[in-house]
């Protein structure tokens, strides 16, 4: 058994989500949002950590880790859980930062998600994006929403990742997963590979660069759904990120074919709750309708926040709406609401009109 797996099954034991092993500490654990030292271990140094993130990783793997100096990769302690691994060279040698995989996956209504997500899930066209910055869930709500589609409708799934997360077992659906590096060559190619592969549904881990924004899109037009993510903040943030990535003189021909093929976009940040014995995901929810394509189409995406007051009852919710929720109803404090609010002075107003304290 690889000497790592006793403090993988530290971690698990104290329910914690993230492993950093950093050269000159201990092994720290994110519990709750917070990093704390496993205790009773000793700093690592530049050997210890070397060897032991090197024992968990192939030759091929370790090849590739000298090559580009960071490696994603997939880990598997037999029988209790799967990690997301990001494994680094620094000054001070190697590290790595391990993201738990539960290996159950659980459904909207237990992560709380709004009922618009088992909307989106029941799309058979079109572009459906997931966005928030790192370590805010969309993996694991993505999971969420193909597991939905598994249990609900013979369909063909292809997921594309980097690396596989969720594992998912054939249900009603079939379910292909290929992990980039491993099954295939470029997030692109797979997408490319894909659309010969009689796919009712493809999930795009990332939308790294300009060629998988493209694939992605057009193949949205195709009679596909795609599902895919972005590290944006915002519904309209998200829509200027796309066009922007094009040269200016393409602008105008992607704004059409976004406008025709996007279906939603669901914003999310993940908080500490109330209690701190755990974190809950605040979501926005943008859902694709006549007014949003011509938004879109006149380069008018400052509008899309009144589009999402205005369209409570197709289902959408701003950010600052959803807080303000979680915060009535204590399920988060007013303090980390406004962290995550996106109109804070106006959020401030709100709290304070509801009779609720915040510090700032």
């Amino acid at each position: 058994m690889p000497k790592i797996d006793a403090l993988f099954k530290m971690m698990v034991d104290k329910g914690a989500s993230d492993l950093h092993m950093v050269v000159g500490l201990p092994p720290m654990i994110r519990l709750h949002g917070d990093l704390y030292p496993l205790e009773g271990l000793p700093p690592l140094t530049p050997e210890s950590s070397r060897e032991l993130l090197f024992e968990v990783m192939t030759d091929k793997q370790r090849e590739l880790f000298v090559q580009n100096l960071d490696f994603d990769m997939a880990y598997e302690f037999a029988g209790v859980c799967r990690f997301r691994c990001n494994i680094l060279n620094t000054r001070k040698g190697v590290q790595a930062v391990f993201r738990i995989i539960p290996t159950r996956i659980k459904t909207l209504p237990e992560l709380g998600m709004p009922d618009a997500l088992r909307q989106l899930s029941e799309l058979r066209q079109g572009l459906v994006l997931v966005t928030g910055p790192t370590g805010s869930g969309k993996s694991t709500t993505l999971a969420a929403m193909i597991d939905h589609i598994n249990n609900t409708r013979e369909a063909h799934v292809i997921t594309i990742e980097d690396p596989i997360e969720f594992v998912h077992e054939n249900k009603r659906a079939v379910i292909t997963q290929r992990e980039v590096g491993t099954h295939a060559t470029s997030f692109a190619d797979a997408i490319k590979a894909a659309g010969r592969e009689d796919p009712d549904v493809i999930l795009v881990g990332e939308m790294r660069d300009l060629e998988t924004i493209s694939l992605a899109i057009s193949t949205s037009t195709f009679g596909v759904v795609v599902y895919a993510t972005l590290h944006t903040n915002s519904a309209a943030g998200t829509v200027d990120r796309i066009i922007d990535s094009y040269p200016h003189e393409e602008q105008p021909q992607v704004r059409t074919l976004l406008a025709d093929s996007l279906k939603g976009i669901v914003a999310q940040q993940l908080l500490k709750t109330a209690d701190g014995h755990g974190r809950c995901a605040a979501n926005e929810v943008l859902i694709g309708s006549p007014a949003l394509s011509n938004l879109i189409r006149e380069g008018k995406t400052f509008q899309i926040p009144s589009l999402i007051q205005t369209g409570q009852k197709e289902g959408m919710q701003s950010m600052d709406t959803c807080l303000l929720e979680f915060v009535r109803v204590r399920k988060v404090t007013p303090d980390a609401a406004l962290e995550k609010a996106q109109d804070k002075m106006q959020f401030i107003k709100t709290l304070e009109k509801e009779g609720f304290k915040v510090e700032f």
